[in-house]
């Protein structure tokens, strides 16, 4: 019995297969029944013409033996304070941030000489702004972490950490020790 289902031709040429296989032209996926009218259409772009999305991180690990310079100058906000010690104007400016700025998921590691009691930790969750307070498994050792409409990742970090400092009510006095923002 003769095979009904012609096999492509093991060549190169992709005419020649087309012809092999009774084909005429490009493969046109068939449509589906409501895919003229549905609100949603999903197209795949071949991986040269997709946008490239560069992630920027910016990290520190801040200790008491102090920074270089260079690293200074690169964690102070436009207000001229140091990220890690925070920016109560950076806090204020990224809650009225453009749309058009990146979001950065910004983490801030800080510790406290005192507890921070469960019902607080909650309630940060609850302040609108995507904001999360967490304590890891060690003590006295807690993890601010949102997101942050900003131009750059160290008025994110300010902000983040501005948020501490206009809530005196959360933690009264803290010390960060390691900084985290990545868009």
């Amino acid at each position: 019995m003769p095979n009904r289902y012609p096999s492509p031709p093991t060549g190169l040429d992709p005419e020649a297969a087309d012809a092999a296989c009774g084909t005429r032209g490009p493969y046109v996926p068939p449509q589906r029944p409501n895919e003229g009218n549905s609100i949603i259409v999903t197209r795949s772009s071949p991986p040269s013409e997709q946008p490239v999305r560069r992630r920027r991180v910016s990290e520190a690990k801040l200790g008491t033996r102090g920074q270089a310079a260079a690293d200074v100058a690169r964690w102070t906000c436009p207000h001229g304070l140091h990220a890690g010690r925070g920016c109560i104007a950076c806090y204020h400016a990224t809650a009225d941030a453009e749309p058009g700025l990146p979001l950065w998921r910004s983490a801030v590691w800080f510790t406290s000489e005192r507890p921070i009691p469960i019902r607080v930790l909650k309630d940060v969750r609850r302040h609108g702004r995507r904001f999360a307070l967490d304590q890891p498994s060690t003590p006295l050792v807690y993890l601010l972490s949102g997101q942050v409409r900003a131009a750059t990742g160290t008025e994110a970090i300010a902000g983040l950490v501005g948020f501490l400092l206009d809530n005196r009510h959360v933690v009264d006095a803290f010390t960060v020790t390691e900084i985290r923002a990545a868009a």
